[in-house]
């Protein structure tokens, strides 16, 4: 398809769009990205209202723009950016905001004047800035005819300074750039969603410039590469806590109430950044992916943090604070997630985030529109949960999204707050220049919209180096040592895709399979909604089960040869299923046999116990449960968390004296019995509950009554066994 539009500053750009293979669209670029300046971006993350997975990428840009403070330079890249100068040279040249203008076919470069030393604050977005040469560009580009043309790139985190000046420490290398953009034009745009693919070419025409017909191309760029090393960072062991508690200082004096201040690790990469790229996407997805390749520089990252996107008027960002390490499992997960939505300190980092963010907003905001649209939402990466707030606003009609990006830098999760003061201690205590770190990646759009990340989990490439900057949200109550942990877990993921290590993958329990032949059960239902999960623990173990419900014929404990006889859970009380009169029969039939909640009542009443009704019945509910470490328990740690469904209990002293104590829960109650002498045993909580999942301990418990009651069986069948249900004495046949 071809069409045509014409921009705001009268410039026709002439448009093409090709439909590519889904499947296959993004090969095209990341196969060039290695050894030409470009980009990809995509999402590898989705979250209803948020986030949707896309990508979008291009090679051999025919502008860029470089900002280094206030000086700033727009090159050609190739014949089609040498005919874009022209275009641009004329409105550059008379903006009021620029000085030292030279202009050759090859580039635009000059400066910035200064920020005049008074002026409202309602208007600071509007002084001169870097952002002044990207309005012009944008008022010569701009039209809602495309939503994808426009500038894409990285935004340095020192670019603040021309929006909030600070008294500079550190030296800034002339060769450090605050802003890198490029001017695409042809995209490769994949909508997985839905799962679609398309080139878009543009030309332009202008008052005799035309870049059709002209080649699109660029020069090749060399990648150096590393040695594999070490990591290695600028802090040594305690350095940043430390630093921590100079912070805490300061918030006990009142100079801010957070601080972010940061790290960094480096080592030798000896790959291509399209290998790291791939690695990083694989292990740590996210819904800001990114491969920025700069020329003598390249970002890989993966950020989980929304800067500021704008849609029209709407304004929206996603603050991040409050984080913990991710369990092994789906239990131990949700377990992390308590902890960090009960964490005082964290929602305290959170809500002081937030207010700074609303802050932001009402700057450039019309009165009454911003809003918090979710609170403390639980955001989930490979290896960290986060707690997010959303904010949203309404531009006023006097400002656009880069009133709203100016308005917001940088992130206050990346600086903290007040602003000026945070930034001023991060500056007095980090040890070198952020360069990338805290700034920002994404694009302007030339419709007005922006959509862009915080520059966070990203390693910076050059020379062969491999860096990865990080830091942590820091309050008056932080912990110095667990802050500094804290870094360290974040930049895991980073440091082991440089390393090209892959997280352990976590091995479940594989129950052994039994010697021989084997073993039959017979799992008997008392109509309980938990009875074919448990019966699928069991055929794990290799046994082969027949379920039937309650109140089948008693001989057909004589029909098959019965290893044992499972009693399932139910409802009501044991005596409602003829549990205690099942027991008896498979006692007198010597059959092993084993219960869950109402089998271990009815297993209890069959040897002459009492029950009792608990004074709070507790259903779905977890207890910590201390055990024997033998027999059906044997290889448990001696207390582990469990399930419980019941409502009638044993308690200690109610036990026969056949049947002994094997587990109790942390309120007293009995969770476990086993015979003195028969293969005969229960348990009162429910090993198959999604409460007893961690470490598999409910399998593994399944398992040992299976091997455990089941090989003890032959040993009952060939003795002559004296004791029975009710009997006071037992002889010592067998013994749990």
């Amino acid at each position: 398809m071809n069409d045509s539009y014409i921009t705001g500053g009268d410039i026709t750009v002439v448009r093409s769009v090709e439909e590519l293979v889904y499947e296959s669209a993004l090969n095209i670029p990341l196969a060039g990205i290695d050894r030409h300046k470009g980009a990809v971006f995509a999402s590898g993350y989705e979250y209803p209202g948020r986030y949707s997975r896309w990508d979008i990428a291009f090679l051999n840009p025919p502008l860029q723009i470089i900002c280094h403070g206030r000086q700033f330079k727009i090159d050609a890249l190739n014949d089609r950016g040498k005919r874009l100068m022209n275009i641009l040279a004329g409105p550059l040249s008379v903006n009021p905001h620029l000085q030292g203008i030279e202009i050759s076919e090859a580039g635009i470069q000059g400066s910035i004047i200064p920020m005049p030393a008074y002026f409202p604050e309602e208007e600071r977005s509007k002084q001169p800035s870097f952002f002044s040469i990207i309005r012009t560009i944008i008022e010569l580009f701009g039209s809602e005819a495309d939503p994808h043309l426009g500038l894409y790139g990285a935004f340095g985190y020192d670019l603040v300074f021309q929006f909030e000046p600070i008294r500079l420490r550190h030296e800034r290398p002339t060769l450090n750039k605050d802003v890198h953009l490029f001017m695409p034009d042809e995209l490769i745009i994949v909508d997985h969603r839905k799962e679609v693919a398309q080139r878009r070419r543009y030309d332009f025409v202008y008052n005799g410039y035309d870049t059709r017909w002209l080649e699109r191309g660029g020069e090749v760029t060399e990648i150096k590469r590393g040695t594999s090393g070490e990591i290695q960072g600028d802090h040594g062991p305690g350095e940043y806590a430390g630093k921590v508690r100079r912070v805490q200082d300061g918030c006990r004096r009142g100079d801010f109430f957070e601080v972010v201040p940061s790290q960094f690790f480096y080592t030798g990469y000896p790959g291509t950044p399209g290998d790291l790229f791939n690695v990083i996407r694989e292990v740590n997805p996210s819904p800001y992916e990114f491969l920025i390749n700069l020329g003598d520089e390249q970002l890989v990252g993966s950020s989980p943090e929304m800067f500021v996107r704008v849609d029209g008027d709407f304004v929206e960002t996603c603050p991040i604070s409050g984080t913990i390490a991710r369990g092994r499992d789906a239990m131990e997960d949700a377990e992390q997630i308590r902890i960090l939505l009960n964490s005082v300190k964290d929602e305290s980092e959170l809500t002081m985030v937030t207010d700074v963010d609303r802050n932001d907003k009402s700057r450039i905001c019309k009165p009454g529109t911003v809003q918090v649209v979710g609170r403390r939402l639980i955001e989930t990466y490979s290896r960290l949960f986060h707690t997010v707030d959303h904010v949203t606003g309404t531009l006023r009609d006097d400002c656009d999204c880069l009133d709203a990006f100016l308005s917001h830098m940088w992130a206050v999760t990346l600086t903290g707050a007040p602003k000026r003061a945070a930034m001023q201690c991060i500056e007095d205590l980090e040890n070198s220049p952020r360069e990338w770190y805290g700034g920002a990646i994404g694009f302007i759009s030339f419709n007005g919209n922006l959509n862009t990340g915080i520059t966070i989990r990203t390693i910076h490439l050059k020379d062969g180096v491999a860096k990865v900057r990080v830091g942590a949200t820091l309050l008056v109550d932080s912990d110095p040592d667990e802050e500094e942990k804290e870094t360290r877990t974040k930049a895991a993921a980073f440091l082991d895709a440089i390393l090209g290590k892959r997280p352990p993958a976590r091995i479940p329990f594989a129950p052994p399979r039994p010697k021989g032949k084997p073993p039959r059960l017979l799992f008997v239902d008392h109509q309980d909604s938990f009875v074919h999960t448990l019966a699928n623990y069991v055929r794990q173990t290799g046994a082969y089960v027949t379920t039937l419900r309650a109140g089948f014929p008693i001989e057909i404990l004589d029909k098959e040869n019965w290893d044992m006889v499972f009693l399932s859970p139910g409802p009501g009380h044991p005596a409602d299923f003829g549990v205690a009169d099942l027991v008896k029969a498979c006692v007198a039939r010597k059959l092993s046999v084993f219960g869950v909640c109402l089998g271990l009542q009815g297993m209890v009443e069959a040897f002459g116990g009492k029950l009792s009704l608990l004074n709070y019945p507790m259903h779905g509910k977890p207890s910590i449960i201390t055990n024997s470490q033998l027999g059906i328990f044997e290889g448990f740690p001696k207390t582990f968390k469990a399930g419980r469904y019941h409502s009638l209990y044993v308690e200690t002293g109610g036990l026969p004296s056949c049947l002994e104590r094997i587990a109790v829960s942390d309120d007293n109650v009995v969770m476990g019995v086993a015979h003195t002498d028969l293969p005969v045993a229960a348990v009162q909580f429910h090993p198959e509950s999604i409460l007893t999942l961690q470490d598999d301990l409910g399998l593994k418990l399944i398992t040992n009554v299976v091997h455990s009651l089941c090989s003890n069986r032959s040993q009952v069948q060939g003795s002559e066994v004296q004791g029975s249900p009710q009997t006071s004495e037992p002889v010592n046949a067998y013994k749990i």
